[in-house]
């Protein structure tokens, strides 16, 4: 069992206890192990395999029972046994926005709701309307989640996909039947959200590997099983393919598979002019027209050389200038993780982080980064126990405690003080020029009011951008994949603003949010906006999510050139004072 799927039993415990009116105390214990499991350094389930959970803070005799049970059967007998009391559906209406375990409990308890279905129902009869805490204004809030949330059912988050993707990756690579193996589709092209995954393996022995395949622990359904291909569904409900096929066919099929449709069909005109008919199986002649010899392809970059192009990486492959900038020699180079050299906009458990500033600080070593930006939230977001005035000054100064620490044992790192500061409804910022002064750098952040008209929601944002103590905006349209829609911004005009106050826009990193969208990054790069992949880290395993970052940038035609954090530390230092050298 992975670490994630740990987590989630353990959250969906405290859930559940949470809904049976159990011990506050013993809820908490259960969130505090699903959070520590979430972001422990090491490899903590193979210490609960062992049994060597020992020691670990957080984590009482019940719990690393329990871990251990987890690690070595895959299952938690108290936990089938909780979750048995209750309907399966229920867990859907925690992903609803506006709902929490308390008003939950009350539609469960008084009104019979279970499902997405019964709360839709509850609210479009006035049942839940009349319940203490709900009013018709929360309601057609409710209304509305369920609605986006119809509309985005078959989506899933890169969170989510990523951990089950590289499993069945590595499972089907260590076949001994498996000569090459590739995940295609939206999920190679680097999309925020799939709606399957689409698995490609070359192999002389079909049946064999897509009979392991649709026997593999993370199958929970074959939905069809043929002798070169099967469709089964997985952990989440995500709807897994198979496809075999052989060493030569290999490298067209993987062209194909991956996509986009767009980008196929001008990949077949592109054959179509030289004569050749291009498909998932190679390229022919087409009968009756003179055509250019075909030459032998060895793998997938063997297809774009003999269309007269320069390879297309995958993130490219919508359709949308790529050919004929392949075709005139003009792909940039995209970003690669290798090129971060640090990251910026990350919690600690000052604010609703789940690690210490010294667990991040050394969290972020161990990646090997040159430095680390905190920016916890500050005091407007209550919610997020965001820092006033005189915590946040407490703060500078235990960072520069540890970063004399670091100096004084030769670690070659640094920790950058900042803050994400709300962006209040009229624009005006959460702190005052002098504190903002003081820090290194700062975010600023639409956290509240997002139903405000576009004009308004544009201008909110413009005025804080003009902050010359704003060095990046963060997380520029709200929006929560899947679950939550942007609000209403014009952002042409917050990309020509930031270019002319010298503004980072973010690119934030995490996977419910991706957020500027990659569509976005290549009009910013051309009016020569920087950013700045940011993972929003609110533990130490969330400091990892620059991967989905990077996977946008990609998306967005991003260069290293065009990323803050790139730099290495002695010119970010500079990078990062540019604005207000500029503006004061």
């Amino acid at each position: 069992m992975t670490r994630e799927s740990a987590a989630d039993i353990l959250s969906r415990i405290a859930l559940l206890l949470e809904l049976k009116g159990e011990n506050p105390f013993k809820i908490r214990a259960y969130k505090t192990g699903a959070e520590l499991v979430e972001s422990y350094p090491g490899d903590i389930m193979q210490l609960a395999r062992d049994n060597q959970l020992k020691g670990i803070k957080g984590l009482g005799d019940a719990l690393q029972d329990k871990l251990h049970e987890l690690a070595t059967t895959g299952a938690l007998t108290f936990y089938d046994k909780l979750k048995a009391e209750f309907p399966d559906t229920l867990f859907d209406l925690f992903e609803v926005q506006g709902l929490g375990p308390k008003k939950i409990k009350a539609l469960h308890t008084e009104l019979g709701v279970s499902s997405l279905a019964d709360l839709k129902r509850a609210c479009e009869t006035g049942a839940a309307a009349s319940l203490s805490g709900f009013g018709q204004k929360s309601v057609d809030k409710i209304l509305e989640s369920i609605a986006f949330r119809e509309a985005h059912a078959s989506e899933f988050r890169l969170d989510h996909v990523y951990p089950i993707a590289e499993e069945l990756r590595d499972f089907l690579a260590a076949h001994p039947a498996t000569a090459q193996v590739e995940i295609c589709g939206s999920y190679r092209r680097g999309k925020e959200v799939v709606h399957d995954l689409d698995f490609l393996v070359a192999t002389r022995r079909p049946e064999e590997v897509i009979a392991a395949f649709a026997t593999h622990p993370l199958v929970t359904g074959i939905i069809a099983q043929g002798s070169t291909k099967t469709s089964v569904h997985v952990t989440h409900g995500l709807q897994c393919d198979l496809r075999a096929v052989s060493t030569a066919e290999f490298p067209f099929a993987l062209n194909y598979f991956t996509g986009s449709k767009e980008h196929n069909v001008a990949m077949r005109q592109r054959a179509l002019d030289k004569g050749w008919s291009l498909n998932e199986y190679g390229f022919k002649p087409v009968e009756g027209k003179q055509a250019d010899p075909i030459p032998e392809i060895e793998d997938e970059r063997g297809i774009y050389r003999a269309l007269g192009m320069d390879y297309i990486e995958p993130a490219l492959r919508e359709n949308n200038g790529e050919l004929e900038a392949a075709t005139a020699g003009h792909l940039p180079t995209l970003v690669e993780l290798e090129n971060l050299r640090g990251v910026f906009h990350n919690h600690t458990t000052a604010s609703d982080g789940r690690a210490t500033l010294r667990e991040m600080a050394e969290a972020a070593i161990d990646l090997g980064f040159q430095y680390l930006g905190i920016a916890d939230h500050s005091k407007s977001s209550f919610q997020a126990n965001g820092l006033d005035a005189t915590r946040l000054r407490a703060q500078i100064a235990e960072i520069k405690a540890l970063n004399a620490e670091f100096a004084t044992e030769g670690i070659p790192f640094k920790i950058f003080t900042g803050s994400e500061v709300d962006i209040l409804k009229d624009g005006s910022l959460d702190f005052e020029d002098d504190l903002l002064a003081e820090l290194d750098y700062v975010v600023a952040s639409v956290h509240s009011v997002f139903n405000l008209p576009e004009d308004e929601m544009t201008a909110r944002i413009l005025r804080a951008i003009a902050n010359p103590h704003v060095t990046m905006l963060g997380h520029l349209t709200g929006r929560l994949l899947a679950q939550r829609p942007a609000y209403a911004v014009n952002i042409p005009r917050i990309i020509d603003a930031a270019a002319a106050n010298h503004t980072i826009i973010e690119l934030n990193a995490s996977a419910w949010r991706l957020d500027m969208d990659w569509r976005w990054w290549k009009l910013a790069k051309q009016k020569g906006v920087k950013t700045s992949i940011n993972p929003d880290a609110h533990s130490t395993e969330g400091l990892k999510d620059v991967i989905f970052g990077i996977k946008s940038a990609r998306k967005g035609w991003l260069t290293r050139q065009d990323l803050l954090n790139t730099l290495p530390l002695k010119e970010v230092e500079t990078a990062l004072q540019l604005k207000r050298q500029s503006l004061l």
